[in-house]
């Protein structure tokens, strides 16, 4: 077992020299195969000898001993690294767990996750003991330290989410790499020398610092930059690429299911004159369940080889560019001796989608066939459960008599707009986009009433624990839909509930803290697309309802949001209308 879970003990070290001096048999052994050498950017024939979870050696020699060892003929198939998902926020109604099984199906092997959920869910202590569980698990999960919580909370310092002590240690431990995304940089620019400590302590420990800049100019890129900051994915360009890249920064491109941009950065960079890749790697950013459908990092590649990206280089993004960014080069991202066994087999050069995937040494495909890979996280033991809540939604709630309201100007953008329609009624009027909008807090203390302006023309409710805040979001048109939609979230212990005219048409559990899906990705990949295929024949307009309803409380998008202290100007850091106490 691994020393802490995340460093090999000196012991597994020698019982790894003992197979190349034949001493102990591999586990496996690839023969013929044909890999992309990371270091030279060739293809190269080689025997690559797995002991367990680690890569022992590749080369032109057969082990002496094949004791029980498991032999792979890969003659006519090409191999490389599995893929490195470097930004993943693991929580978009799918667990972490679940994710990265599915992840790896397609080759994704190693994910870099947000860790903002478990501020919000563990103490510290029992946060850290489900990072080791995590650890053993086969495919590759590591974390980042947040510095904000990416929305307004009660009493955010009661709650003790982002005190010094705490930060510092999220920051030194072992499976953590790096600092941020940095959602609150307005603060470091506007003085905030605690946050400029944690991002120096930051380094300090030789981990980089992942900002959050979107439509950043240069000169807001270079005070970051001057701040420590080291990396940023919030690129919607080909300019902003080469911008970030000239001035030092490794980039990001995204392609996500809110911002599918990679086919278009690609054509830019290129065209700009980019031949050099070493500082650019793929994300997918927390796409919803039904982007991930076709897998995460492999459908990235694919787009970089068809807009011209030579294929050595494309590989090299989704892997190595990404863990030399992290400074887990000699941990992941080639296939050479000492890294993890995480191996991709293709049946082509250019398809990366694998038929065959190794995660430190386990098969989770093999020749086309999906491996049984049992879950092993308890969530239970860590108390990630149905909520149990002690209220009842009630129309006392329900009193709406704010006079400015959210529009939607796309799935997340929200501008304000004064609210015309008569907000006193037991249901809104159908020839308008005008909603009932409200967040509740998840104990039942306290309440935001306001609208929201073009979600639905129709609908009566959805209800969802799911929110960046943690707590609960209704939205509709009818206050008896809505009273409905709170009971049968409040049966299941959370999750989303559509209803109409007094019928149930979806109930998606979320039976880990309100916030996750307990089940396999292909089923909730299966409830999302019905999900936005409902939402869609009510009037939803743009593509990603799940994002809509997550991002309805943060702040780190403008420019009017629904926030725990109420409704909030976000530019202006003013407060609108309060909360009101329950």
């Amino acid at each position: 077992m691994l020393r802490n879970g995340f460093y090999w003990r000196n012991r597994e070290m020698r019982q790894h020299v003992r197979v190349i001096d034949g001493e102990v048999a591999p586990t496996i052994v690839l023969k013929n195969a044909t890999y992309l050498n990371t270091y030279t950017k060739q293809w190269l024939k080689a025997v690559i000898w797995i002991y367990e979870d680690r890569i022992v050696y590749v080369g032109n020699q057969m082990p002496a001993n094949l004791h029980n060892a498991e032999i792979v003929d890969c003659k006519g198939k090409y191999i490389v690294p599995g893929y490195v998902e470097p930004h993943a926020h693991p929580f978009q109604l799918y667990n972490p767990e679940q994710l990265a099984l599915h992840a790896a199906k397609t080759g994704t092997t190693t994910l870099i996750n947000d860790n903002l959920l478990w501020l919000f869910m563990l103490d510290k202590k029992k946060a850290f003991s489900i990072l080791e569980e995590f650890s053993k698990h086969p495919v590759s999960m590591y974390w980042w330290a947040r510095f904000d919580p990416q929305t307004e909370l009660q009493g955010e310092k009661e709650l003790d989410l982002f005190q010094t002590e705490d930060v510092l240690a999220w920051i030194k431990h072992p499976a953590v790499l790096q600092g941020g995304e940095l959602t609150s940089w307005p603060d470091l620019l506007a003085g905030d020398d605690i946050l400029l400590y944690w991002i120096q302590e930051t380094k300090n420990q030789r981990k980089p610092v992942e900002g959050h800049f979107p439509g950043a100019s240069e000169r807001t890129l270079t005070k970051m930059k001057l701040l420590g900051v080291n990396a940023d994915h919030e690129s919607i360009s080909g300019e902003e690429v080469m911008r970030r890249l000239r001035l030092g920064y490794h980039v990001g491109l995204r392609h996500s299911s809110i911002r599918p941009d990679l086919p278009k950065l690609i054509e830019e960079i290129l065209a700009a004159g980019l031949t050099t890749f070493e500082n650019v790697s793929f994300t997918t950013d927390g796409a919803t369940p039904s982007f991930y459908e076709a897998g995460l990092i492999n459908q990235c590649i694919e787009i970089a080889i068809e807009k011209g990206i030579p294929v050595e280089e494309a590989y090299l993004m989704g892997s190595y560019y990404a863990a030399k960014h992290l400074r887990m080069e000699e941990q992941l991202g080639s296939i050479a001796p000492g890294r993890f066994a995480h191996i991709n087999i293709l049946p082509e050069k250019h398809i990366p989608k694998p038929e065959s995937v190794l995660a430190k040494g386990k098969w989770i495909v093999k020749g086309g066939e999906q491996q049984k890979i049992k879950p092993h996280i308890q969530w239970q033991a860590y108390q990630i459960k149905p909520l149990d809540l002690d209220w009842e939604l009630s129309n006392k709630e329900l009193q709406f008599s704010v006079p400015i309201g959210l529009e939607m100007a796309n799935d997340v953008i929200m501008t304000p707009y004064p609210i015309e329609v008569d907000i006193t009624v037991e249901e809104l009027p159908a020839e308008t986009t005008d909603a009932f909008l409200l967040l509740l807090d998840r104990n039942g203390k306290w309440r935001v009433n306001t609208t929201l302006r073009g979600f639905t023309n129709q609908l009566g409710a959805i209800a969802s624990s799911y929110s960046v805040s943690g707590d609960f979001i209704f939205i509709g048109k009818r206050k008896s839909d809505i009273l409905l939609a709170g009971k049968r979230l409040k049966e299941l212990g959370g999750g989303i509930v559509i209803v109409h005219q007094g019928k149930v048409l979806l109930e998606i559990p979320l039976a880990l803290g309100g916030m996750m899906f307990a089940g396999e990705m292909d089923e909730l990949i299966g409830k999302e697309k019905e999900l936005k295929q409902i939402l869609q024949s009510f009037g939803y307009p743009f593509s990603d309802p799940v994002y809509t309803i997550f991002f309805l409380s943060s702040t780190h998008l403008p420019y009017i949001r629904i926030t725990p202290l109420g409704l909030m100007d976000v530019k202006k850091k003013e407060l609108l209308f309060p909360a009101t106490m329950c």
